[in-house]
């Protein structure tokens, strides 16, 4: 554990640079160009109370100039932030979708807790199966939760903004609470690594409601984002008072 009077190194995983704005500019961070100049990788840095934030974005795709959301990016995103950092704790924030079933609204903000899963990856062969699943482990976020009166519940993350009937199965079969495309990819990266991980997620869009996902994402981005950044800010210093 990293003790409260320790310096904690923050890497922030984002994939969208519409839901890193709020963020940068509340914790007043500096573009410090690409982490690496063979990839559209944004990396901003900057200080909390003596400890140190780094926060990288996806980045736009150079051949469809869009945000490159999903798990391929995210992978290469958190590997290349561990080795140059060396974070003392990974922190995938971003928007995501949220249920009725779980009573989700608009803007709620979720912790990752106990476990990140996939919900696409079908492998229906012994041992392969729980592969493909994950069920990468989440940063005891109990004590947070109580303090800044946040949700928890299991991130399961896919490559589709939309589902299968197969994807809603698999989501029930272990009570995902939260649908995003980054989390699991991120997760998998901190834990070969035996960095702690927490997802920090605001509802864009209700997965089992009456609204096509792409037209309430589309409409909530931006005040899902501003709740993101209000609570991680919440989170982060958190962490800096009571340590990791």
């Amino acid at each position: 554990m990293q003790s409260k009077n320790s310096n904690i190194r923050f890497l922030i995983i984002m994939a969208m640079h519409d839901e890193a704005k709020p963020l940068i500019n509340a914790m007043k961070l500096n573009e410090q160009g690409r982490i690496n100049p063979n990839y559209t990788i944004e990396h901003y840095s900057g200080q909390t109370s003596g400890h140190t934030i780094d926060l990288i974005v996806n980045g736009r795709c150079s051949v469809y100039n869009v945000d490159q959301i999903g798990t391929q990016v995210s992978t290469l995103c958190a590997h290349l932030g561990i080795e140059k950092f060396n974070p003392n704790i990974v922190i995938n924030a971003g928007t995501a979708g949220g249920f009725n079933s779980d009573n989700a609204t608009i803007g709620d903000v979720y912790l990752s807790y106990p476990a990140i899963n996939y919900h696409d990856r079908r492998i229906n062969i012994p041992d392969f199966k729980e592969y493909g699943i994950g069920q990468y482990p989440a940063y005891n976020c109990s004590t947070i939760t109580k303090a800044l009166g946040l949700r928890t519940g299991i991130v399961t993350t896919g490559n589709s903004l939309d589902y299968t009937e197969q994807d809603m199965a698999m989501i029930k079969s272990y009570n995902g609470v939260v649908k995003d495309m980054e989390a699991a990819a991120i997760a998998w990266v901190a834990q070969q690594h035996s960095i702690p991980f927490l997802a920090i997620k605001s509802i864009t869009d209700i997965v089992d409601g009456e609204h096509p996902t792409e037209r309430e994402f589309l409409q909530n981005l931006h005040i899902a984002s501003e709740n993101l950044a209000r609570q991680a800010v919440k989170v982060i210093d958190w962490f800096t008072k009571e340590g990791i």
